[in-house]
């Protein structure tokens, strides 16, 4: 809801191998610490608080659990020019869509806050077509971090966006700007802001202003998040509807998820459950999922060593509409 370019965006690009720096998974940032000792008390205990992270992350590690589609076959060749640039080449035939060839580069900075994390971070991607979806990310201050989102379908641009997000020791504060237009007087504000009020807990809302000719209107949610050691529950609510996910790491090997859907506006319900299979020992990767809708998926990811492949293979079938479809995929490097 809070991202204009959610559902077009290119997905971040795998991990470069070892020696290379790996492009950060998705708007983090590094955890703040706390005060001296010689700080009183009540300051300490306040200062223990985590960072809660921001509203968009609150459903993620939920979702994540869940199979992507697959349909067709998909070759992915990535490439590492150096320790700070790579590239990589997509090519995907489908059945159903027409097949599409496409071609990434990331550079990521010399600005290195962590093992994992690195500015300013540049991804692009480019299809046959000449349309382009690219991000520029970077950390400008200690508790400051920028991204700039655009989207374009051949030559016309489609969408864009600017986040800048603030991060302080126990809140974080957001805000987004997308597809902004002076000369129309058009354009979409997001505010978040997330509190943690215990180790546990963090509340907090997000507020959404639209505008364009002849329509103006605002959406206002509130999110929550208790955080257990083996287990994590959110819940959004708002004029829009409610979206609650339940996640639970039950081993090492397994982990599974919930999640629920009410949307108000298209008077629908949804519910789904998903489950992840890691088994590093055969660097074998399986997910799976069923929802309210009967549509159950599954993917099986296999990593070759010694050699850089991975060896990708999913089926979804929709009972309903009694549609299936499946899909093998290919990536070297």
């Amino acid at each position: 809801m809070g991202n204009v370019l959610a559902a077009s965006s290119p997905s971040p690009p795998p991990a470069l191998g070892p020696g290379l720096v790996s492009v950060p998974p998705g708007f983090t940032m590094p955890s703040v610490t706390g005060l001296s000792a010689t700080a009183d008390r009540k300051e300490t205990e306040e200062d223990r608080l985590p960072n809660p992270g921001t509203i968009e992350e609150c459903h993620r590690k939920c979702k994540e659990l869940f199979p992507a589609q697959m349909e067709g076959v998909k070759l992915i060749v990535n490439k590492g020019l150096s320790n700070y640039f790579q590239v990589n080449h997509t090519v995907s035939l489908s059945t159903l869509e027409d097949s599409n060839y496409h071609f990434g580069a990331t550079y990521v900075g010399t600005k290195q806050l962590s093992p994992s994390e690195a500015f300013p971070v540049l991804v692009g991607d480019l299809d046959n077509s000449g349309s382009l979806n690219a991000q520029i990310i970077h950390q400008l201050t200690n508790h400051i971090r920028s991204k700039i989102a655009l989207q374009t379908q051949q030559s016309k641009f489609v969408n864009w966006q600017m986040d800048t997000e603030f991060r302080g020791k126990d809140f974080t504060a957001a805000v987004t700007l997308g597809n902004p237009d002076i000369v129309v007087g058009s354009g979409i504000v997001f505010a978040h802001y997330l509190q943690s009020i215990t180790p546990s807990l963090a509340l907090g809302g997000e507020l959404v202003y639209h505008r364009r000719p002849g329509e103006e209107g605002t959406v206002m949610s509130l999110a929550g998040r208790y955080t257990a050691p083996n287990w994590t529950a959110k819940l959004t609510v708002g004029q829009a509807g409610a979206h609650a996910t339940y996640y639970h790491k039950a081993n090492k090997q397994l982990q599974v998820g919930v999640e629920f859907k009410a949307s108000a506006l298209l008077q629908d319900t949804s519910a789904s459950f998903g489950y992840q299979l890691d088994i590093p020992e055969v660097h074998l990767l399986f997910k799976g999922s069923v929802d309210s809708n009967w549509v159950v998926g599954a993917t099986l990811e296999k990593k070759l060593p010694p050699l850089p492949l991975t060896l990708a293979m999913g089926a979804f079938l929709n009972h309903k509409k009694n549609k299936f479809q499946c899909g093998f995929g290919l990536t070297i490097g």
